[in-house]
């Protein structure tokens, strides 16, 4: 009879800080995400291209609202691209630029994202009022 494998070190994982588990998100998906409290939590989204995720703030660079109509919808129909519902601009997956749309060579604000032991997290060095506040001062 064999013994179980040892465990291996022991993760720590701040859950204040986590987005999702990566599998939630299949290999081109996206998920939106609040963290933090108050009346100005950050409220955010995750997209998936393939093994690399990006974050960005939930908002749109021309008009200052989100940019999903519905839970999770960031994305064109094909996956290919972050859409914003209202005005139909689209956006690169791992940069935020606006290749098309009302907003042209504008960016949506990233998000630093890691992950650790399965998990989507906010990295560590992300101020998350820090944050919050750039994203509303740049519209």
């Amino acid at each position: 009879m064999s013994s179980p494998a040892p465990a291996g070190p022991a993760v720590t994982l701040d859950v204040e800080r986590v987005v999702c588990r990566l599998a939630e998100l299949g290999p081109q998906g996206a998920r939106g995400f609040v963290i933090g409290g108050g009346d100005w939590p950050l409220r955010g989204f995750v997209v998936r291209a393939g093994e690399r995720v990006y974050g960005y703030v939930n908002r749109c660079p021309h008009a200052g609202h989100p940019l999903n109509l519905l839970p999770d919808r960031f994305l064109t129909a094909d996956g290919a691209l972050i859409l914003c519902s209202a005005h139909g601009a689209v956006f690169e997956k791992a940069a935020g630029t606006c290749l098309a749309g009302p907003c042209p060579g504008k960016s949506l604000t990233r998000v630093a994202l890691e992950v650790r032991s399965g998990f989507v997290m906010l990295a560590d060095e992300v101020d998350v009022a820090a944050l919050t506040a750039e994203a509303f001062r740049g519209s």
